[in-house]
């Protein structure tokens, strides 16, 4: 054992002048610009403060805070100043110190919110779940119910309609919509959206009715997926931030778990006269319920602040940091720290073609590479398989139909209970461990619940395919669930975080598509085994391409994440086929290998011997501004 240690030691030796993440000038320069857009008041002398601040409120009509805005601009600088300085009265170090002794004892307004985003959430799910259950009723209503391949691509067709919508359209009308409503008027209209289509898709007659009901259903889809969870972290508080972000997912899945409860219940409805399949018109019509809900809680929901700040419209975002917060000085805080990040950000973006620098700068190239790949996986882990047509699967493997819905909604209700500790798993095991731990295990999942089928005894192919899927969520939930949307939010550089962010959300919802629309064919083409044989294999794959190309994120600096990404794609892929013995050695043999370190800090000296190629990269671009 103490000559494999040895060997490690001498292997980290010879690797460590290679892999070390010297920065290019360019990414150098982002490193820079990314400390300053972490806080843009870092080292800014009192004096000059107080001078900006006097201007900041002369400027934006605010002299009437102008104490408050001095006391929350030096808290913004300096999270613990009002501990060392005299004008902080008794009260605001009270709030203060709330902050950081009970990060969770927040205002009811705040609350509010949350509870509203996580109903805007359940709808989602709820929108992705019901047609789960009417599936199984509706397509032979529709004359698209027999054994034929166009059968199965017709139903395919009709399931995938609103990804289709997500993909090539109502996702890229997420910026535009946001600028001209506003993150409340945006929830509200597409929350609408989902109700008005919810309610459309109950009443249609053919096939090609519904799927323009539910291609339409994509417009409420897209945009709030993308909307909502930026809306929470823009009304949250730092120390509560990530937590509330994170839970979009899980409650989601909550909504998961309610339309396949909503398609069990009205199953039983039976037709009345006049109406025929009332019972799956309710499962499709029942999921705009909560939509309609979410529409009325909109109303007396503050507006984002940075939103407001954005438009010119400071009072009112003081105002609503008002309610948020529990103290004027922390409302202080919030306003002038977000007027100050929004001047560096605006200016950062001047001269650069954001699109481009993406693919072109290494740095950046390697974090979107990364992101894409785990929203892919996102999608051809084969979760959604499951997702949309479990109902289906337990149909054909033997179930009743009532017993489908029965065993759908006991996998809507594991993927909901283990995405709950995913909160705590992925800081604490970090982004990819998790998923190279669990994907070789969704793979076998899949590959028994497909093998299944070839049991010979209902009983044995029933329990097989309902223990294989259950496994799937159990694996999935705290894994490949909350991970892709944590880790595009954090790979990219603030400065194309919102663009980055837009082709990441567009890339799952473009797989979406291709998976849902092709299950019922490929199922029809190569049968269950073959059809969840093509996942299982699609999980080996991603665990190979988040080995070689995924990185590490979870503890990291906005600097550090550079240096992150700043290492070689190669480089970053021979060290994941170098972890492989090392994790046989660790894992299967139960030996202490030394670990090696890929992502080594950069010295100071080097840093300070580069800044002259930073200056120069900045000069290009200021000559380039407007």
């Amino acid at each position: 054992m103490s000559s494999d240690k040895g060997d490690a030691a001498v292997a980290h030796n010879e690797h460590k002048h290679h892999h070390e993440p010297k920065l290019d000038a360019e990414t150098k320069a982002i490193s820079n610009a990314n400390a300053k857009l972490s806080n843009p008041l870092r080292g800014v002398p009192y004096d000059r403060l107080m001078t900006d601040v006097e201007i900041f409120a002369q400027e934006r009509g605010l002299t009437n805070i102008l104490p408050q805005l001095k006391k929350g601009a030096l808290v913004a600088q300096d999270p613990t100043a009002y501990q060392r300085h005299e004008m902080f009265d008794e009260e605001d170090r009270r709030v203060l110190d709330l902050e950081v002794t009970h990060k969770w004892k927040q205002t009811g307004t705040l609350y509010y919110m949350v509870v509203m985003t996580s109903l805007a959430a359940a709808v989602q799910g709820m929108d992705e779940a019901v047609i789960n259950g009417a599936q199984i009723i509706y397509p032979k209503q529709f004359g698209i119910g027999g054994s034929s391949m166009r059968d199965s691509w017709l139903i395919g067709v009709v399931n995938s309609a609103p990804y289709l919508c997500c993909a090539v359209v109502s996702c890229w009308l997420t910026h535009p919509l946001n600028q001209w409503l506003g993150r409340k008027k945006t929830i509200f209209f597409t929350c609408m959206i989902s109700f008005l289509t919810c309610i459309w898709s109950g009443l249609t007659n053919t096939w090609w009715h519904l799927f323009i009901a539910r291609f339409f259903l994509g417009f409420g889809i897209g945009p709030k997926s993308a909307t909502v969870p930026v809306y929470a972290a823009e009304c949250s508080p730092a120390p509560i931030r990530g937590a509330l972000v994170m839970m979009w997912q899980m409650w989601t899945a909550f909504g998961i778990m309610l339309g396949d409860l909503i398609d069990l219940c009205f199953y039983f409805i039976p037709d009345r006269p006049g109406v025929t399949g009332l019972n799956w018109r309710l499962m499709l019509g029942s999921a705009g319920i909560p939509g309609l809900i979410v529409c009325m809680q909109v109303l007396w929901a503050p507006e984002s602040p940075r939103w407001l700040i954005g438009k010119g419209r400071y009072q009112e975002a003081y105002n609503e940091l008002c309610r948020l917060r529990f103290g004027t000085v922390q409302a202080a805080r919030d306003l002038y720290y977000i007027h100050v990040l929004l001047e560096a950000e605006n200016e950062m973006k001047k001269g650069r073609n954001r699109v481009l620098e993406m693919f072109t700068i290494p740095r950046n190239r390697n974090a979107a590479l990364a992101s894409w790949i785990v929203m892919f996986g996102q999608q051809f882990c084969g979760v959604n398989v499951i997702a949309y047509y479990s109902s289906n699967v337990f149909v054909s493997s033997g179930f009743t139909q009532v017993a489908a819905l029965a065993s759908s909604l006991g996998f809507g209700a594991l993927n909901w209970l283990f995405a709950l500790p995913a909160v705590f798993t992925i800081d604490t095991f970090g982004r990819r461990n998790l998923l190279l731990f669990t994907f070789p295990l969704m793979a076998i999942c899949l590959l028994i619940t497909g093998f299944s089928f070839w049991c010979p005894t209902e009983s044995g192919r029933v329990t097989g395919v309902s223990v294989g899927i259950y496994l799937f969520a159990i694996f999935y939930s705290p894994g490949e669930g909350p991970v892709p949307f944590t880790y595009s939010a954090e790979a990219f550089p603030l400065y194309i975080r919102d663009i980055g962010m837009s082709f990441a959300t567009a890339t799952t919802w473009f797989w979406n598509f291709i998976l849902s629309i092709t299950w019922p064919s490929l199922v029809q083409a190569f049968k269950p085994q073959g059809a969840f044989g093509w996942y299982a294999a699609w999980c080996m794959i991603l665990w190979v391409l988040i080995l070689l190309f995924v990185r590490e994120t979870k503890g990291k600096t906005l600097e550090e994440l550079d240096q992150v990404f700043a290492v070689p794609a190669h480089v970053h892929a021979a060290y994941g086929l170098r972890q492989i013995p090392y994790g046989i050695k660790k894992f299967l043999l139960f030996q202490n290998p030394t670990p090696e370190q890929l992502y080594e800090v950069e010295s100071e000296e080097s840093s300070v011997s580069d800044d002259k190629a930073t200056n120069e990269v900045r000069e290009d671009v200021e000559k380039q501004s407007p």
